[in-house]
């Protein structure tokens, strides 16, 4: 079973038809980058995923729950990483992963906490440190171990490299492999079209709401994808 399946999806407001007639298919572990401007739809098909809003047609599921009849179910199987994580700052970082674990309906305990987020990445001298200290990329790291911790089937994220230096976008290349090693397949939303090339399966170029291009990414080396992407958005 896909992990995640848009059939023929369209949503508008009003004259705008935001995105249409998308279909899109990720296998558990595949990670796959959905390309294009501001204004192509790439979040507004996250919200979809999420069950924030209902497509006017088409059908969504996440591991077999259908995202606008039990949006509640889908979002039960989705780690969603916004353009900002928001963390509670007075909170240490395994405060705010328990608690956000046990929001997802998982118990666990510091111990759990601390491997969850040395495996999402975050250096073990900052699970007790407040994250209103944190900088995106740190905060990035706990949101992906609660995404662990709830067990997720699907990771979305949006823009997850805005923002980022070298370093820590470097950083989140190697959780987003991780999780993809764990079976979680990862839809990201970006601009970044090198860093697409170093961690997607499969990638889509989006414009105006309709796919433009579907290509996989190994076919296509970081020059070729460049200039795809700006002829897509130029035909």
């Amino acid at each position: 079973m896909s992990t995640l399946e848009l059939d023929s999806v369209s949503i508008a407001f009003g004259a705008v038809h935001a995105v249409e007639d998308l279909s899109l298919h990720l296998q558990p572990g595949e990670v796959y980058a959905l390309l294009g401007p501001n204004g192509a739809g790439k979040t507004t098909t996250l919200n979809m995923i999420l069950g924030f809003l209902r497509p006017d047609r088409g059908s969504i599921t996440v591991a077999g729950a259908d995202a606008a009849a039990d949006p509640l179910g889908a979002r039960a199987r989705i780690g969603y990483l916004p353009e900002t994580v928001m963390l509670h700052p007075s909170l240490s970082a395994i405060e705010n992963l328990t608690y956000f674990a046990l929001l997802a309906g998982r118990k666990i305990d510091a111990a759990t906490a601390r491997q969850l987020l040395s495996e999402a990445g975050l250096q073990p001298e900052a699970h007790e440190r407040l994250a209103g200290n944190f900088s995106k990329g740190m905060r990035q790291k706990v949101g992906v171990a609660i995404a662990l911790a709830k067990q997720a089937h699907l990771l979305l994220l949006d823009e997850p490299t805005s923002g980022l230096d070298a370093s820590a976008a470097n950083d989140l290349s190697n959780v987003i492999r991780a999780a993809s090693e764990r079976g979680i397949a990862v839809l990201m939303a970006t601009h970044d079209l090198f860093r697409v090339k170093d961690v997607a399966h499969r990638l889509g170029i989006l414009r105006a709401g309709r796919m433009v291009d579907e290509r996989d990414a190994a076919t296509l080396d970081p020059v070729a994808l460049e200039q795809l992407y700006l002829q897509r958005l130029a035909s």
